[in-house]
């Protein structure tokens, strides 16, 4: 219990953006943002952020650096299906383990590709783990985030990103407990996606997570509200509801 002489423990986060073409400038990160805001509504604290080069020395420098000082640790970049995305193997050697075939990951990515051209040897690196790791669901496309210690290794594709933090909302200890409330939608998630943005800017605090689907012949979206204070949830869902009504949408509460 916190007393009035002993105040709150503060909860952090670093962030480790790993890619020489975020240091070239040909890449404008645009994930510092987002993984502060998420962090936010968890009631962690973005400490610190540090930006590194597709270099081993530098990344396990970075990451032992930083997962020694902060409660959580975060990177993103460097974990795709080419011979230069060494993330994983550099995390591995940070932590003193090998990197092994995650039986689980191949298995997502053997059911991603059965009719996208299948496994190829290079796609088959984005199921290698530092041992001892789980994985972070990814609805977008198919390879899995990782979890290993207090480290999250995701992808640097900011949409990617996205539903990777998604699925860890509310997972994280130290973090404020997460309410949520939901919406359903038949409407195409790209329609709507300005909409979304600006209704979840408009409401500090809180995040909006959209699931499409599609079902019945038809497209449609599940729009999940979440917030450590549900007054802030409830408040978020109805002008949402409004602004998807606005536009001509009819609304399901609830979800579909």
């Amino acid at each position: 219990m916190t007393s009035a002489s002993s105040p709150e423990r503060i909860w952090t986060a670093a962030l480790v953006v790993i890619g020489d073409e975020i240091l070239s400038g040909r890449t404008q990160d645009k994930n510092v943002a987002q993984i502060a805001a998420w962090l936010n509504v968890q009631g962690i604290r973005l400490a610190e952020v540090r930006v590194v080069a597709d270099q081993t020395e530098a990344i396990v420098e970075a990451v032992n650096t930083l997962r020694a000082r902060n409660d959580y640790l975060f990177t993103t970049g460097g974990i795709g299906p080419t011979h230069d995305d060494i993330t994983v193997d550099a995390i591995a050697e940070a932590l003193g383990v090998p990197v092994i075939e995650h039986a689980e990951a191949r298995a997502i990515l053997d059911d991603y590709y059965a009719t996208r051209g299948g496994v190829t040897e290079a796609r088959a690196r984005m199921a290698r783990t530092p041992e001892g790791a789980s994985l972070i669901v990814n609805r977008v496309s198919g390879a899995p985030g990782i979890h290993v210690a207090n480290i999250f290794i995701m992808a640097g594709v900011p949409h990617i990103t996205a539903g990777m933090l998604d699925s860890l909302t509310g997972t994280l200890e130290g973090g404020r407990p997460v309410v949520s409330g939901t919406i359903g939608c038949w409407v195409g998630e790209s329609e709507v996606a300005e909409l979304l943005r600006r209704v979840e800017k408009a409401h500090d605090g809180v995040a909006i997570g959209s699931y499409p689907f599609f079902r019945e012949g038809r497209t449609g979206a599940n729009f999940v509200v979440r917030s450590p204070d549900p007054a802030q949830v409830e408040t978020c869902l109805r002008d949402l509801t409004e602004a998807l009504e606005a536009a001509g949408h009819r609304v399901v509460p609830g979800g579909i």
